[in-house]
């Protein structure tokens, strides 16, 4: 057997319930990964290793306390916790200590899981890097914002990470570090307690290096034991392949990885077809990053009142340009969200799932930027639940995604789908 740690979250679940292995030694295995790669890989904000130790001694102690007892989870530094600081990526809040856990913290700690510390955001989950780098070549990026959770994942520094998503900041960081990331249906995970940015945009997701992983973390946290994926596909998958408006984004590698999927998808005896959106859907791109700029800079109104030097130069840009769009253009882009979503059913209407990019391509070699969330916005906007897989490898040898996308409120359908997707992909 090798490490602990490059265990999927879902055995070592199991066998700690079995006893077959312990929570102190999975986390030890973690601790030590950790420091052998955290100088080159640089996903964590906080750990402390005396208090993940201990907890685990704990679980082991303990009698089971729910589905995540005795695993490792990383969380996201946008999200507040009670007892490591929190600083949302910004020197604004160096040192900062919560006084509570987000219920998204809380609930893992209540089903037993054992929190490992903070992980890497940009600053306020906008565009501006952290100092993360992708763990496959560290001078591309990681992407972001989730940037610390995607990379630690895909190092084996831990089976389980919190990210959120107000553009593309769990999909496409998971897509560039390799991993699976999985934006749930807006809601689906309680957001309280996590730094606002877009109060009609804001996900909470999970990233792991398998889907039902992702699932069983969502689970754990959502009380919805129905999103556990432990069961074969039955029936024949209808999937759609969407290459969306923006297909113009899309490079070699992800051309050549849709193209490829949908052949050996087919092959492997699900009904593909090719899906065309109508044609209102074309605007939804412009209209999330108005509805996001406008409510970033009323979320973070504070900031930019009191500590506007603070700002790096990018975000000050982004409030000021959500500060200059007018009210009529806002509701604008809100109606065409509204009257989107209600179309959506007819999208569907043939398909279960959508295959579509997660990125343009591989992650970009530059860590001054986090990567284009294109061919994320309309599905953040249209809240529907989204999964990205590691389905190939670029010609550098970095990894390429594709999103699984179902339809709002289809969670339980849209990772079962994304998982046989995953297992004939592989």
């Amino acid at each position: 057997m090798g490490a602990l740690n490059t265990l999927s979250a879902v055995e070592v679940a199991h066998r700690i319930a079995a006893g077959t292995i312990t929570s102190e030694a999975l986390v030890r295995d973690c601790l030590e990964r950790i420091e052998a790669r955290e100088p080159s890989v640089l996903a964590w904000e906080f750990i402390d290793r005396d208090a993940a130790i201990r907890h685990a001694k704990a679980a082991d102690g303990g009698s089971p306390r729910g589905l995540l007892h005795g695993v490792p989870v990383g969380v996201k530094d946008l999200i507040d916790t009670v007892d490591m600081p929190t600083a949302y990526g910004s020197p604004i809040y160096k040192d900062h200590r919560p006084a509570w856990d987000a219920p998204c913290v809380a609930l893992t700690r209540a089903a037993g899981g054992i929190v490992l510390g903070k992980t890497v955001t940009t600053e306020f989950a906008n565009m501006h890097p952290g100092k993360t780098r992708n763990p496959h070549n560290a001078a591309h990026t990681p992407g972001g914002s989730s940037s610390g959770s995607a990379a630690a994942v895909a190092d084996c520094m831990v089976p389980l990470a919190f990210g959120t998503q107000t553009a593309g900041s769990i999909i496409r960081p998971s897509s560039y570090c390799g991993v699976v990331g999985y934006k749930p249906s807006f809601g689906l995970i309680n957001r309280v307690g996590v730094k606002a940015l877009s109060d009609t945009l804001d996900t909470v997701g999970t990233i792991a290096r398998s889907v039902p992983d992702a699932a069983y973390f969502a689970a754990a946290v959502s009380g919805r034991r129905e999103l556990i994926v432990d069961k074969p596909l039955t029936g024949r998958l209808r999937i759609g392949i969407c290459r969306t408006y923006e297909w113009k984004h899309a490079l070699d590698e992800t051309v050549a990885a849709l193209e490829s999927a949908a052949s050996q998808l087919a092959a492997a005896g699900a009904d593909v077809n090719e899906i065309k959106l109508p044609p209102t859907y074309a605007n939804l791109v412009q209209a999330q990053t108005d509805i996001m700029f406008v409510e970033e800079a009323h979320s973070l109104a504070y900031e930019r009142l009191a500590h506007r030097a603070a700002l790096s130069k990018q975000l000050s840009a982004t409030l000021d340009a959500g500060l200059a769009i007018t009210p009529e253009r806002y509701d604008a882009a809100q109606t065409l969200a509204r009257n989107c979503r209600r179309t959506l059913a007819d999208v569907f209407a043939n398909c279960d799932v959508l295959i579509a990019p997660s990125a343009p391509g591989a992650a970009p070699a530059s860590l001054a930027m986090t990567g284009d969330p294109v061919f994320n916005r309309m599905w953040t906007l249209l809240r529907t639940p989204c999964v990205t897989l590691p389905v190939a490898l670029a010609a550098n040898g970095l990894p390429v995604g594709l999103q699984v996308i179902g339809a709002y409120g289809s969670d339980v359908a849209t990772l079962a789908g994304a998982h046989w997707v995953h297992e004939k992909l592989r």
